[in-house]
This record gives structure tokens, C-alpha cells and sequence, in this order.
């Protein structure tokens, strides 16, 4: 079962006229700075089978020049295949837990072209800290600003943060902390050299506006309300999160219409998108985004639903298959520990539940982050009319047992639902 065309994860190398050794090379190396996948030498790039060339029949041989000709070395397994006939080699590679390179000194990385084919381009110096981050081995919320002072945070948005842990009861004890105590709390603060200087995750939090645009220009959001064709609302936001969060929520506000159903005696509203969901999914696509890449966060509300894209990829190890499964990481984790902290974010790490149980909970269909790729994370909540009757129905069993259902259970009530 061979795949019918290349991908970022699958690349063809014809081998009728012997391949260069370093193009070989140069291949895995840029999947192993990528997600990985499997290379076949001996198929031309139409999937065409023409064979592998004598002198790379030697499949240990080839494991021990990839080996000897990239630094470090990254994890492959050679193997020999026979397709009508003719020999196939394939290097199955695995994403690297690092920036590997070759032996000459050469870091490469794998990208789609605008076509939609992959291509093996160089690794830039300023691209490491993107991709050291994706692999949890940097923090660059957590780092200090050398060019800045303790002067470009702001008293005003500090005494927001204090009111926001108020609000969403988060850990009381911060509150009882100076403001100088607060900061270094939180990590929004570090001494270095004998002087306190900002981190970037204090300048995003409550740094003042002028310094954000000087210090960090490739934070900020876009928000836009598209109706038809007509924009009813384009606006670009370069104030620190906290702040954000109480605009956008406004915002929201204004264009999400609400519903009712009554439970006993008791009306409920049914917002057309969850707003502790949203809540959550913001919090994401701040705590998350890669820093590096100068594109703001951008929410789009239009006839079809709610988008939000946040510059960065999935962080290694995530992907589409296992968002609810697997363990909480963040590319960002001193700014995501502070967001949990004050309450803005859920404090388990698992956010993601309280997004899908925002279209869970009203019986609409499940939020879609299939519009993901390497750069960017899209997720879209669809606009659906809610099912009445099946809110009823999950309200009235959290009442009887006094417990929120958790989200495998209202995906099966949902499945059921559905199938009947």
C-alpha cells in the first residue's frame, strides 16, 4: 500500500541515475526537524516504481552513513521492499526530540509549498527558539527582556490581574503579595545581574501598550465580524492579554444571541457559542501561539461559525487524534502556568474538554481543528441550533447526581443522539 503522492510526512527519491548520498541526507534531516515520515528511494516523484539503485541495496550500510552524516543522530529504520518486482528502499524517520543537522554542519526543515508538495528548505538561527519551543525544551515566556525595565509594566493592568483572580477565583494567596512579590509570583518578573528585569510573559500580561508594540511586535489579536460579505467589525487589538480578554469578551457578547429552555422552573440560556468555551479556547490561542512568528491571533465570527487561528503549530506530540487524550503540554508554560493561576485558564491543564463540552453540552457538533497545519492552529465552532431537548435531558442528570458530566460521556450521549 504505497501512498499515491508526496506529503510532509512522505517524500519519493527516484534512484535510476545513482542519488547524491548528501540528498539523501539532507531529506532526513529535514523530517527528523519536522514530523518525520518515511522516504522511498527508488520511486519517482509521479509514484512511479523504477528500483533502487546496487549501491543502496545495503540497507545496514545506509543506516550507518545516516548515522555517520548528521549530528545527532536522528532515529530511522531502513528496510528492503519488493513492488512488481523492482527493489524499494524506505527510511522510516522519527520526528527529533532536538535540531539535528549534518555532519556539515547544514539544519534543515521540511515545509509544504504553496502547491500543497513538500520541499526541504535551510533552518535560519532566528527559527530555533520556534521549534525548541515546539519541543518543550524552550521557554521563551519565561525569558527576560535585556532591553527592557520593570518600568514597561503597567500599574493599571497589574491591578486588572488582581481584580481577574477576584473574579475567577484563582489562588487567593496571590492576592496577599506586594506588587513586587506578585511579579516574581507569577515569573513576570526576574533578577538578573543585580536588577529585576521583565519576562516576556510579564510584558504580555501587564506590560504597557507602547512597550508591547516595542519590545514584542509579534504579539496582538485581530477580530473581525463578517456578515455575508459585509465586514461589520475589523479590529486589531495590541494591548497585553489581560486587557484583550475583557475586549474581546465584550465583543462577543454583542454578537452572540442567546436562546432559552426552561429546566422546572427555570429558564436556561442557550448562548449560540459557549463562553466559558471561548474563554478557553483564548487562553489557548495566547498560551500556545509561537512568539516568533510575527502574525497575530485572529478570531473570525461569520455566518458559518466562530474561527479561531493562533501562529504556531500543534506542539510535538499533539496532534488531531489524540487532543483529548493526550497529557497537557504547552509551548509557552511559564505564560500558561500564569494564566491558570490567576483562573483565567483551567487549572488541570485541560482545557480542551471545556471547549468540545461547550457544543457537547447543547447537542451541536463538535468543534474542528482540521484546518490545522504545521504554522497554524484553526479551530471553527460551528453555528448549529442547539437540541432543546437533550440540554434538558444532560441538565437534569447533572442535577440528580450533582456532577458536571465529563466529555467522553457527553460525546456517547451525543453519538446516541445522533444514531438513535
Amino acid at each position: 500500500m504505497l501512498p499515491k503522492r508526496e506529503s510532509m510526512t512522505v517524500e519519493f527519491k527516484s534512484d535510476r541515475v545513482r542519488i547524491d548520498d548528501m540528498e539523501i541526507i539532507d531529506t532526513i534531516v529535514g523530517m527528523t526537524n519536522a514530523s518525520g515520515g518515511i522516504l522511498y528511494i527508488g520511486i519517482e516523484d509521479n509514484g512511479e516504481v523504477t528500483g533502487v539503485h546496487d549501491s543502496h541495496r545495503n540497507t545496514i550500510g545506509l543506516s550507518a552513513m545516516i548515522a555517520n552524516l548528521t549530528v545527532p543522530a536522528p532515529a530511522v529504520r531502513v528496510d528492503m521492499l519488493e513492488i512488481d518486482g523492482k527493489s524499494v528502499v524506505t527510511v522510516e524517520v522519527s520526528a527529533s526530540s532536538t535540531i539535528v543537522s549534518t555532519s556539515s554542519g547544514k539544519t534543515l526543515r521540511r515545509r509544504l509549498k504553496h502547491d500543497g508538495t513538500p520541499e526541504t528548505v535551510p533552518m535560519y538561527p532566528h527559527e530555533f527558539p520556534s521549534r525548541l519551543s515546539s519541543l518543550s525544551l524552550l521557554d521563551s515566556t519565561a525569558q527576560v527582556l535585556e532591553d527592557g525595565s520593570v518600568q514597561d509594566l503597567d500599574e493599571v493592568e497589574r491591578s486588572r490581574l488582581r481584580n481577574i483572580i477576584r473574579m475567577y477565583r484563582g489562588e487567593a494567596a496571590l492576592l496577599e503579595l506586594d506588587d513586587r512579590e506578585l511579579d516574581k509570583a507569577l515569573q513576570l518578573v526576574k533578577r538578573v545581574g543585580g536588577r529585576d528585569l521583565p519576562t516576556l510573559a510579564g510584558l504580555l500580561l501587564i506590560g504597557r501598550e507602547e512597550s508591547l508594540h516595542r519590545l514584542v511586535p509579534t504579539a496582538g489579536l485581530d477580530f473581525q465580524v463578517l456578515t455575508n460579505s459585509d465586514v461589520r467589525v475589523n479590529e486589531r487589538i495590541g494591548k497585553p492579554i489581560l486587557a484583550t480578554f475583557e475586549i474581546v469578551q465584550e465583543y462577543l457578547q454583542a454578537w452572540n444571541p442567546e436562546q432559552e429552555t426552561e429546566i422546572g422552573l427555570f429558564r436556561i440560556p442557550i448562548p449560540e457559542f459557549d463562553p466559558r468555551a471561548f474563554r478557553e479556547a483564548l487562553v489557548n490561542a495566547f498560551s500556545h501561539r509561537d512568539y516568533g512568528l510575527l502574525r497575530p491571533v485572529r478570531i473570525q465570527l461569520d455566518n458559518d461559525g466562530l474561527s479561531i487561528a493562533s501562529p504556531g503549530g500543534f506542539v510535538e506530540g499533539i496532534t488531531l487524534d489524540n487532543l483529548l487524550s493526550a497529557d497537557p503540554r504547552s509551548r509557552n508554560p511559564a505564560l500558561a502556568d500564569a494564566l491558570k493561576r490567576i483562573g483565567l485558564a483551567e487549572r488541570t491543564g485541560r482545557g480542551i474538554d471545556r471547549i468540545f463540552e461547550g457544543s457537547l453540552l447543547y447537542g451541536r457538533p463538535l468543534p474542528d481543528y482540521s484546518g490545522s497545519d504545521p504554522t497554524t492552529v484553526r479551530l471553527f465552532i460551528p453555528r448549529a441550533n442547539p437540541d432543546k431537548a437533550f440540554t434538558r435531558m444532560v441538565s437534569e442528570a447533572m442535577n440528580r447526581h450533582q456532577a458536571r458530566l465529563n466529555v467522553y460521556a457527553l460525546m456517547i450521549l451525543g453519538c446516541l443522539r445522533e444514531t438513535r
